[in-house]
């Protein structure tokens, strides 16, 4: 029997864990009865009952595996250390607690896995939430991929199911603050997307807070594009032209206006000001190709420091 593996991690999901944990096992006892199941519960130090409840789940069910981890690492760490601590044939790098993405596909991913694809990606086509949110969250991707030099398709997010080989791969990344959802696509293999609607949550609040989106969105742009060093180098360049243009301007105007535009050294200050700002926004933006290129190289420290792990001695059950 081969073993598909799912991670979920959760913090705060008291009210969803358990339908989470319900719709999995459905699908597997419904659809893939032939498959082993691996639902490995990565819990980000909760501060409600979702630990209490995952225990009680995993004292019936040793399919189940937890990790507590000793504190909040965000989303992004503990996803991605639930996906290395996994030992399926198969992973589903991200199932969420609330169910947005639906595990009614789950069946479907595999299909696609079993006729030769490594990477069974989901595509968001549609998107259950506010214009203004769809709207930022598509500039901001549209962006990520026009810029980085690894293709993905928009509206690609973490629910994908990958091939063994892909998470060998991707342990093989030393980043302590992974972008799983690029990161696949770097590895390489075969890939192909199943458009799907990402549904509203029903229970509960979101604990990806505005700040956190921010802060993992700046994550993607800087692990996979060079884009925010190349802004700063191109923005250094034409301030630069655009000072100097205006220094000529302003000589050639103060030597038939000069008294009328300004008191004698202030236009001089203002355009050493422009210049310098310029010069330096430049030579920074060069300066940080270089600490980006070191920066790569020597992040070492572990993705999260775990609390303890539940049923990870046990087998993986049907």
């Amino acid at each position: 029997m081969k073993t598909i593996s799912i991670v979920t991690p959760c913090f705060n999901e008291e009210l969803n864990i358990r339908d989470c944990y319900e719709a999995v096992r459905r699908v597997f006892e419904e659809k893939l009865p032939g498959y082993q199941r691996e639902h490995i519960f990565c819990d980000n130090a909760s501060d409600d009952r979702t630990v209490e409840i995952l225990r009680e789940i995993a004292a019936t069910d040793k399919s189940v595996r937890i990790i507590v981890n000793a504190r909040n690492f965000g989303p992004l760490r503990n996803t991605f250390n639930g996906v290395m601590a996994s030992h399926g044939d198969a992973v589903l790098l991200f199932m969420p607690a609330d169910l947005q993405d639906p595990p009614e596909l789950i069946p479907d991913f595999v299909k696609l896995w079993e006729a030769g694809n490594e990477i069974v990606y989901g595509i968001r086509a549609v998107r259950e939430e506010g214009r203004l949110m769809r709207g930022i969250r598509g500039a901001y991707y549209r962006m990520l991929t026009r810029f980085s030099e690894i293709k993905v398709p928009p509206g690609v997010g973490d629910f994908q199911l990958v091939d063994r080989n892909v998470v060998e791969r991707m342990r093989q990344v030393r980043d302590g603050y992974p972008f799983m959802r690029m990161m696949t696509f770097e590895c390489g293999g075969r890939a192909v997307g199943v458009p799907y609607t990402w549904r509203a949550r029903k229970k509960g609040l979101s604990k990806n807070r505005a700040a956190a989106l921010i802060d993992q969105g700046i994550n993607g742009l800087v692990s996979f594009t060079s884009a925010p060093l190349r802004f700063g180098l191109y923005a250094g360049f034409v301030l630069s032209f655009t000072s100097i243009a205006y220094a000529v301007i302003n000589l050639l105007l103060g030597l038939l206006l000069y008294q009328r535009l300004a008191e004698p050294g202030i236009l001089t200050l203002i355009v050493a000001m422009f210049f310098f700002g310029g010069v330096q926004l430049f030579f920074m933006g060069m300066i940080g190709e270089y600490v980006l290129a070191i920066y790569g190289q020597v992040r070492e420290k572990p993705v999260v420091f775990e609390r303890e792990r539940v049923n990870f001695d046990g087998p993986s059950h049907p």
